[in-house]
């Protein structure tokens, strides 16, 4: 069964916003979100840990802000200043353990996973 929800994606114009929450089941040590547009690489956008220490992909800073409460059973992804390259699906992970720093946003060090929300951006 899935073990993380994704929800808030929707349609908005250049500079808009969205809010998108994930919500688990169970406390994670770390909660993360990662995008990806068609035809492109799976992509780091944000990751918070239980003690609220938050790494972001360079090309979403001053723009992102990553939340967690309820023990980091639940993540939101404050997005601002939206752009259309930013359009992508994205997913919420989780990691029950801790990851060193440097792979916190690398997909491939997660293997609990969302099913994606859809997010678009017209310009």
């Amino acid at each position: 069964q899935v073990q993380l929800v994704e929800s808030g994606g929707g349609s908005v114009q250049a500079g808009g916003s969205l809010s998108l929450t994930c919500t688990a089941s169970r406390g994670y040590f770390i909660m993360a979100w990662f995008r990806q547009a068609p035809g492109k690489e799976r992509e780091g956008v944000a990751a918070i840990d239980s003690a609220g220490y938050i790494m972001y992909a360079d090309s979403v800073k001053g723009r992102f802000t990553a939340t967690q409460d309820n023990k980091n059973a639940k993540s939101t992804l404050e997005m601002n200043s939206l752009k259309p390259e930013d359009s992508a699906t994205y997913y919420c992970a989780a990691s029950r353990f801790a990851l060193r720093v440097d792979i916190r946003l690398s997909s491939s060090a997660y293997t609990v996973w969302g099913q994606g929300t859809q997010v678009t951006v017209s310009s």
